[in-house]
């Protein structure tokens, strides 16, 4: 008998937990082309692969790449490779409103800066069709505002020993207003034990 957590795994792969929830809640289902912004090798983009959703996937590690192309080749053989390629978020080379769903999990906290966060999130937002959803979860100061040594610009020295570019909720509040988006959920943060948080932010965008 399988034991349920190796069960689950093969269902959902290791699957941001936040991102299950928007799975829970329909927001993101098999039928979407979505594009997996800063793939890495898979994790987040396993359960839709298996569903037969028309995944897309970016990152600039050829690793990755190569990681997610095995994956989707075991789960999905008739997806094509090309649809998984090297090259930077700031970059993308989709067409305006291609994606019902961009996911970008644990990546917009290395922008060099605010114009280079924000080229970012102006890129996942054009290829966003109208009524589509942007899912992203960052590290961010809210909460921490006392344990934060800061480096420059919106760089900071985390208590985990990591070295991050933070948001806080007025500069995702704004980017969101100057969007033109709608949050579907109020930013949600999790901080962990003190030594770091992050934060999800879910924005559809407006038709």
């Amino acid at each position: 008998m399988q034991h349920p957590m190796s069960a689950l795994e093969g269902e959902f792969g290791r699957i941001d937990i936040y991102l299950f929830d928007q799975l829970l809640r329909g927001r993101i289902t098999p039928d979407m082309r979505v594009l997996d912004a800063g793939c890495g090798p898979g994790r987040n983009s396993h359960y839709l692969l298996r569903q037969g959703a028309e995944v897309f996937g970016v990152d600039r590690k050829d690793r990755a790449i190569e990681a997610i192309r095995a994956l989707a080749a075991t789960l999905q053989p008739s997806l094509p490779p090309e649809n998984f390629q090297v090259g930077e978020v700031a970059e993308l080379s989709f067409a305006d409103g291609y994606f019902d769903t961009v996911v970008c999990s644990a990546v917009l906290h290395f922008a060099e800066d605010e114009a280079h966060f924000e080229t970012m999130v102006g890129e996942m937002w054009r290829t966003l069709r109208p009524g589509g959803i942007f899912f992203a979860r960052l590290a961010s100061t809210i909460g921490l505002e006392d344990r934060l040594s800061p480096t420059h610009g919106r760089w900071h020295a985390l208590p985990d020993g990591s070295d991050r570019f933070l948001v806080d909720e007025a500069y995702l509040l704004g980017i969101t207003g100057q969007l033109g988006g709608t949050l579907l959920d109020p930013l949600k943060t999790t901080n962990v034990q003190g030594m770091r948080a992050m934060t999800t932010w879910v924005v559809r965008k407006t038709d």
